[in-house]
Protein backbone atom coordinates (compact mmCIF):
# COMPACT_ATOMS: atom_id res chain seq x y z
CA UNK A 1 0.00 0.00 0.00
CA UNK A 2 0.77 3.74 -0.80
CA UNK A 3 1.93 5.30 2.53
CA UNK A 4 1.39 8.64 1.30
CA UNK A 5 -2.12 10.62 1.72
CA UNK A 6 -4.38 10.88 -0.86
CA UNK A 7 -5.50 14.55 -1.97
CA UNK A 8 -8.96 15.42 -2.80
CA UNK A 9 -9.07 15.61 -6.33
CA UNK A 10 -11.32 18.69 -6.38
CA UNK A 11 -9.89 21.86 -4.67
CA UNK A 12 -11.40 22.50 -1.09
CA UNK A 13 -14.64 24.24 -1.11
CA UNK A 14 -15.82 26.80 1.77
CA UNK A 15 -19.66 26.09 3.19
CA UNK A 16 -21.66 28.27 1.52
CA UNK A 17 -23.77 28.86 5.43
CA UNK A 18 -20.61 29.91 7.43
CA UNK A 19 -17.39 30.31 5.25
CA UNK A 20 -15.80 27.29 6.83
CA UNK A 21 -13.68 24.59 4.69
CA UNK A 22 -17.01 21.79 3.87
CA UNK A 23 -16.52 18.81 5.48
CA UNK A 24 -16.91 15.17 3.47
CA UNK A 25 -19.29 13.57 5.24
CA UNK A 26 -21.90 16.64 5.03
CA UNK A 27 -20.40 18.24 1.99
CA UNK A 28 -21.23 20.96 0.59
CA UNK A 29 -21.39 22.28 4.19
CA UNK A 30 -19.23 22.05 6.88
CA UNK A 31 -21.70 20.65 9.37
CA UNK A 32 -25.25 19.21 9.61
CA UNK A 33 -25.89 22.59 11.95
CA UNK A 34 -25.05 24.47 8.47
CA UNK A 35 -27.40 21.79 6.48
CA UNK A 36 -29.97 22.26 8.36
CA UNK A 37 -29.59 25.94 8.60
CA UNK A 38 -29.75 25.81 4.44
CA UNK A 39 -32.48 23.25 4.40
CA UNK A 40 -35.17 25.83 6.76
CA UNK A 41 -34.17 28.73 4.71
CA UNK A 42 -35.27 26.47 1.73
CA UNK A 43 -38.70 25.74 3.77
CA UNK A 44 -39.03 29.38 4.54
CA UNK A 45 -39.00 30.52 0.88
CA UNK A 46 -36.02 32.65 1.97
CA UNK A 47 -34.41 31.40 -1.72
CA UNK A 48 -37.14 33.01 -3.79
CA UNK A 49 -35.83 34.01 -7.87
CA UNK A 50 -37.68 37.29 -8.39
CA UNK A 51 -40.12 37.66 -11.66
CA UNK A 52 -41.22 40.19 -13.32
CA UNK A 53 -44.81 41.78 -12.61
CA UNK A 54 -45.50 42.26 -16.22
CA UNK A 55 -45.08 39.02 -17.05
CA UNK A 56 -48.62 37.02 -18.40
CA UNK A 57 -49.12 33.17 -18.22
CA UNK A 58 -49.03 31.19 -20.78
CA UNK A 59 -52.66 30.52 -21.72
CA UNK A 60 -53.48 28.07 -24.74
Amino acid sequence: MDDQVKKPATPQRKCPICGKPAEHATRPFCSSRCRDVDLNRWLKGSYVIPGRDDEEDDVE
